[in-house]
């Protein structure tokens, strides 16, 4: 690291620590030559995401529009802002890790409704009527009895 004062290109690491709730280290450096101090910080870069919409424009993915879309669809049910905050995290996660650069509303929507189905069926039904776009009563009576028969089924998986 390349000292901001002299420009000495060899500086030493005296202290290393977290900050931003572990997503970035702080270190104190020291130069080599004029022995001046100065932080840096070190973080993961993360490339950007983009979203596939529907009419085939692309936006960059924003996990408070998702967190937003979440909230509408929990309104008045008994779950906290907590648990919408680490469903969000953990539908990002899950997209990240396949490591494509892009997703499909598509693809989001249905990580959003696994997870949801697990929290509260109702706020699920709610996300998949705006998701889905449900036309008419048929098709909301048809999302309802699929997840009815999946309630239904008994988990022979314990």
């Amino acid at each position: 690291m390349r000292c901001p004062f002299c420009y000495f290109p060899e500086t030493k690491v005296t202290d290393s620590r977290g900050a931003d709730e572990g997503n970035t280290i702080r270190r104190r450096r020291e130069c080599q030559q004029c022995n001046k101090r100065f932080t840096t910080y070190e973080m993961v870069e993360e490339l950007p995401l983009m979203v596939i919409k529907k009419d085939g424009r692309r936006e960059l993915f924003d996990r408070n529009k998702l967190i937003n879309g979440l909230l509408r669809a929990c309104e008045k049910r008994s779950i906290s802002v907590g648990v919408i905050e680490e469903l969000a995290v953990n539908v990002e996660k899950e997209i990240r890790n396949t490591l494509d650069r892009e997703v499909t509303t598509q693809r989001l929507g249905e990580t959003v409704m696994h997870y949801l189905k697990e929290i509260d069926q109702v706020a699920y039904v709610r996300f998949a009527s705006v998701y889905r776009q449900f036309a008419d009563i048929q098709n909301f009576m048809h999302e309802l009895e699929v997840l009815m028969k999946q309630v239904s089924k008994p988990d022979h998986s314990k």
